[in-house]
């Protein structure tokens, strides 16, 4: 028995180093979707019965109807096994807004999230905090 669990060692650490993998591209995939504002792709990301889902939604749009959105993400955490995960990031995001004189708008906020496999899929079902998209104007 002893011997069955050693050799289970090696392939639940590639499952875990899958995991965070996979985690890291949702994420990459969420930031290249606001980038070029994509909404329908940026909300694919997230579990539809999540709390502040609506919120969300609403401000992205918003935003997006308002300014270009350039987004950068540095993944600070991201612990769990091959069906939860807690992530923890560091986002900025520049805003340009589109009717006006040029010039930019910074805003950096640290953001807890937690990831579920749903099937095939990694989801985002709690993202906080939700104003991270508000309207800076």
């Amino acid at each position: 028995m002893t011997r069955r669990f050693a050799l289970l060692i090696p392939v639940a650490a590639c499952l875990r180093a899958d995991s965070e993998k996979d985690v890291r591209n949702l994420i990459a995939s969420v930031a290249d979707a606001l980038s070029a504002g994509k909404v329908v792709a940026f909300l694919e990301a997230f579990d539809k019965s999540m709390r502040g889902l609506d919120t969300l939604r609403f401000n992205v749009e918003g935003l997006l109807s308002q300014a270009d959105i350039g987004c950068s993400i540095e993944i600070t955490g991201n612990e769990g096994d091959d069906s939860v995960r807690a992530v923890t990031l560091d986002w900025i995001l520049t805003f340009e807004k589109k009717d006006q004189v040029p010039g930019t708008t910074r805003r950096q906020k640290t953001v807890h999230c937690r990831v579920k496999k749903m099937g095939k899929h990694w989801r985002i079902v709690s993202f906080e905090p939700l104003d991270l998209f508000a309207s800076p104007w």
